[in-house]
């Protein structure tokens, strides 16, 4: 499988060092969709801080990727759901943190979650 990356500089806004604009995948036998994730423990609750959220929700993401035998590397698309705009450098840097150099095709959006304690909720698609 080949990911590569597409991230045109002429008629289009730029992106930022963060994300990138598109992301081609080739050659891939599978792909998993993986639904909003929280950052909740076993029992289904959440904690009150974002950074321990955002935490548990990364391990959350990583411990389903794994039942798909893949790993963050195989994440080519994130969507994440924010309660508050304040959050948006947070989880860009717990996103960051995970994917190490790897930049993907990226959305946040800010929402009134379906439960008030959970502070972000995050979607994505992984390819093998």
């Amino acid at each position: 499988m080949q990911m590569t990356p597409r991230n045109p500089d002429k008629g289009i806004y730029p992106a930022t060092p963060d994300y990138v604009h598109a992301m081609e995948v080739t050659g891939a036998a599978r792909f998993l969709f993986v639904s909003g994730t929280m950052g909740l423990d076993g029992d289904g609750r959440a904690p009150d801080d974002l950074g321990d959220q955002l935490s548990l929700l990364w391990s959350n993401i990583r411990r389903i990727l794994a039942e798909a035998d893949m790993t963050p590397e195989n994440i080519v698309r994130v969507t994440s759901y924010l309660s508050d705009v304040s959050f948006v450098e947070a989880n860009q840097n717990a996103r960051l943190h995970i994917l190490g150099e790897r930049r993907v095709p990226t959305t946040a959006i800010v929402v009134q979650t379906l439960m008030p304690e959970w502070l972000v909720e995050i979607e994505i698609v992984a390819a093998a």
